[in-house]
Order: structure tokens, then sequence, then C-alpha cells
């Protein structure tokens, strides 16, 4: 079934929200609804052309290049030629602008309207294609992390990424709890082959594919060779199994962690 795309408006973000102070949070959720509020400045017309979408679009582009790391309100400001007090009346703080590119980036995802015959195949495609998604936005993964996702386009995703489970007779609790750690593990590869790709020249490095393959497949090779070098006698299992324990691409080894959750996933729900 033709996958349906849906697209938010960050500009229009209501509700956010933070492990970090509570208060601050609940604050910007008043003010984006009622006006604003203490501690959040009104836009001035000196900050009319900023706007929530374009602070998130050069805070996106920052990661891409830099690193999630390297991206602050400040930098932000700085390529904005504004200062950091000006985004502030569009974005009341870093956990709010995580919660906001994480938004834009489920705007890109396609969740189809489930097919009960063939929801599981639906599923594994979904995943995959969330870490095609955060391969093509190095650094953006990592917003997803400590985060939950309250802000309304995130809702929306989880909404229809629940209702597809839901058309596997998959229970309430592990509709639930396999949202949670179905994100996990596909942020967690992403975040994982970010730092690879740091290793190969810094963040966004533009590493030619034939460069970071020859890499990549030095590092396998070291890894085997430890294995086959361990002492047959206090490592029989791993020494004699060196090139099975190394064998596998990044996406063979990421569509093997799929299939063990939708299996698992399927098995559990009795269908």
């Amino acid at each position: 079934m033709a996958a349906e795309r849906r697209s938010f408006n960050v500009g229009r973000r209501v509700t956010v929200t933070a492990s970090e102070d509570v208060t601050e949070q609940a604050a910007a959720a008043v003010a984006r609804v009622f006006g604003a509020a203490k501690g959040r400045p009104r836009a001035s017309a000196s900050s009319e052309r900023l706007s929530a979408d374009r602070i998130v679009e050069v805070a996106v582009a920052q990661m891409r290049e830099h690193g999630y790391d390297a991206v602050t309100m400040r930098s932000i400001a700085r390529e904005l030629d504004t200062g950091p007090a000006s985004l502030y009346a569009h974005v009341a703080n870093r956990a709010e602008l995580d919660q906001l590119v994480v938004g834009w980036v489920c705007s890109q995802w396609h969740i189809p309207d489930p097919d009960p015959e063939h929801w599981d195949e639906q599923l594994r495609t979904c995943l995959i294609e969330m870490l095609e998604i955060y391969r093509a936005n190095p650094g953006v993964a990592r917003c997803t992390l400590g985060m939950v996702p309250l802000q309304p386009g995130l809702l929306l995703v989880v909404e229809r990424l629940v209702a597809l489970l839901k058309a596997g007779g998959v229970v309430d609790q592990h509709c639930a709890w396999f949202t949670d750690v179905s994100s996990l593990y596909v942020a967690s590869v992403a975040v994982e082959e970010d730092i690879w790709r740091e290793h190969l020249g810094g963040p966004g490095a533009a590493a030619s594919a034939r460069d970071a393959e020859a890499a990549e497949e030095a590092a396998i090779e070291q890894v085997r060779q430890v294995f086959e070098s361990l002492p047959h006698e206090h490592f029989p299992l791993l020494s004699s199994m060196a090139a099975t324990m190394t064998q596998g691409s990044p996406d063979e080894r990421f569509a093997f962690g799929v299939d063990l959750l939708v299996g698992g996933l399927k098995a559990m729900s009795g269908r």
C-alpha cells in the first residue's frame, strides 16, 4: 500500500518536554497558546524574519556539518546574524529545539495506512526507512536520546505507528513498549554510525563511500585477527568463530535487529 506523506509546520509547535526543567517547559507551552510569559521574550519587529522553521533549518544543517554537540543556540544565532535572545522568542531552549528537529525529521517518515495482512512487512520497512532518514541527516539521531516525544508532530507519528501495531493484534502494553524500544534501537545505530563517521575525519566529514568502506573493512579485519589470536583453551568459541563474528554489512546487521524486534513482537502477539 502506498505510503502517506505527512508534513508538519514546525513553527506551530505548542507542546515541549524535557527532564531538565519542568517549570520552564510548562511556561513555554503556556506561552505558545496564551502569549509570551515571564522569561520568554516577545518577538520584536527585528526578529520577524526569524521563525522556528528557519531556526530548525539552520540547526539541522549545522548538525550535518559539525555534529550534534557543536550546535548551540549561540551558533545558530551567529549564522542567522542575530543574538541568542532573538531565538528565544521562537524556541524556548535547546530541549525544545531538539523536539522541533526530531519533528522535522519525522515529517519525512512514511508510515502507511495499516494493512492487517502485511503489518509486519510494513513495520520492517518503516524502521529501515527511519535509519535512512537519520543517515541522510547526520547528528540528528542524537536529539532523540533522553527525550520524551510530546511535541505535536511527533505525537501524530507515534499515533500512526501504534495504529500499525494494533493492526497486527499487538496488545496495548506491547505497543507502548515497542515504540520506545524500536526508536532506541534505530537511533542508537544511527548515532554509532555518526561516531564512526567522525573517526574518519570529523562530524559530517565528506569521506567518499570507497574510503568509508575501506576504513570499515580494515577495522573489521583487525577485530577478526584479535579473535583468531585469542588462546583457544580460554576462548574456544570466539577464536573458532572469528570469521562469523565479523561477518555482515551494517545494513545486514541492522536488518537482523529489525527482524528480531518484529519477529519477537509477532510471536508475543500470537500472530
